[in-house]
């Protein structure tokens, strides 16, 4: 079958679900045989965490609107033989503007309830949930340009060295267990009322300590450390900060909490039951549509503290076998349907069928 090159453009600085999920997908493209571009800003966090055998091109993209960074855009995208453009978030979706009807075809992927102007020039468009592609349709773009396509995290290989490493450096004890939030330190993803429900369970639920380990860094980080402290929870909460390869962590974890106000999908979901960990999370619009609730994860409303604290208690004093087998059902979901090779296989398809409408 013929090769469709690509350029995939993204022009944040930091890193999060959305730049974790781009440097996936270009490496998993460019393993399938697809030549993939990946165009980033110098110096952000997908330029320092691409795989070091992936094409990129480093471009400056200092604002949505620049007129410097737009012309580089189109000239490098003209002199880039590709057949497909995808950008991603509204900056590179913005800079990016490209004749209808002919190649390069220009998929815009959103992973955020964005507005919608700044996407309407795109050929087609991507969401990664359900609640995303409705998004889509009630702003007004062409349905039959809309499509549903979900993210993918690698299977891991259990690690439990990595695990046990990290368990030392951290000074908790065999029989600690772990309950490890990934997140942002933001409001959307309600790691203050996380906070509120672990300062509710007792130092040992079930007999054994746990403690809480916060990965991740954010505009909230002070806020959060002082409520820690105003809790009494200094020494049951472990703050990690950014972890550019999470991967140790959620090795080292019994237990994974996503207590989300806002998520839309929930990469860290997919993360933990690549893991196989068991997976206790807010009824928020993506762990809501990934998660069979007692099968293949549990669901607890919406900063409800009080729910979060009682369903955390009962799964951390449950036996390890219970929770391995909660885990292990997520990992068959992940390998159904969130696999490498079936999101990549969506995308190629998606881009089969626009470029069979475009002429050379």
């Amino acid at each position: 079958m013929a090769l469709i090159p690509s350029l995939h453009i993204i022009g944040s600085r930091r890193g999060g679900g959305a730049e974790r999920f781009f440097t996936r997908l270009v490496a998993a493209l460019n393993r399938a045989g697809h030549p993939a571009t990946a165009v980033c800003r110098p110096g952000s966090w997908v330029a320092e965490n691409l795989a070091e055998e992936i094409p990129r091109i480093l471009l400056p993209m200092p604002g949505a609107w620049d007129p410097v960074a737009r012309w580089r855009l189109g000239r490098l995208i003209r002199r880039s033989g590709a057949a497909v453009v995808q950008t991603y978030m509204g900056r590179a979706t913005r800079l990016v503007r490209l004749p209808t009807g002919r190649k390069p075809v220009h998929v815009a992927r959103l992973g955020g309830f964005y507005d919608l102007r700044q996407y309407r020039h795109a050929h087609a468009w991507v969401g990664n949930t359900g609640e995303l592609e409705r998004h889509l349709r009630e702003g007004g773009l062409a349905p039959a340009r809309i499509f549903r396509i979900g993210n993918f995290a690698e299977p891991a290989t259990p690690d439990p060295e990595a695990a046990a490493r990290l368990r030392g450096q951290l000074g908790l004890p065999a029989e600690c267990r772990v309950a490890l939030c990934v997140a942002r330190l933001h409001p959307n993803k309600g790691i203050d009322t996380l906070l509120e429900a672990w300062a509710r369970l007792p130092e040992a639920p079930g007999g054994a300590p746990a403690r809480l380990v916060i990965v991740g860094d954010g505009p909230l980080r002070e806020a959060l450390h002082g409520q820690a402290r105003a809790l009494g929870l200094e020494r049951r909460v472990v703050w990690a900060g950014w972890q550019n390869d999470p991967a140790p962590w959620y090795e080292l974890a019994d237990l994974f909490v996503c207590p989300s106000r806002h998520e839309p999908l929930g990469n860290v979901v997919l993360e933990a039951w690549a893991h196989r960990r068991a997976v206790v999370a807010t009824r928020s619009d993506g762990p809501l549509e990934l998660i069979e609730p007692e099968r293949d994860g549990v669901l607890v409303p919406v900063d409800d503290a009080a729910a979060l604290a009682a369903a955390l208690e009962r799964s951390l004093a449950q036996s390890g076998e219970a929770r391995a087998a909660l885990g292990a059902a997520g990992y068959r979901k992940l390998l159904a349907g969130h696999s490498p090779e079936a999101v990549v296989e969506a995308y190629l398809a998606l881009y089969r069928s626009l470029l069979a409408e475009a002429r050379a």
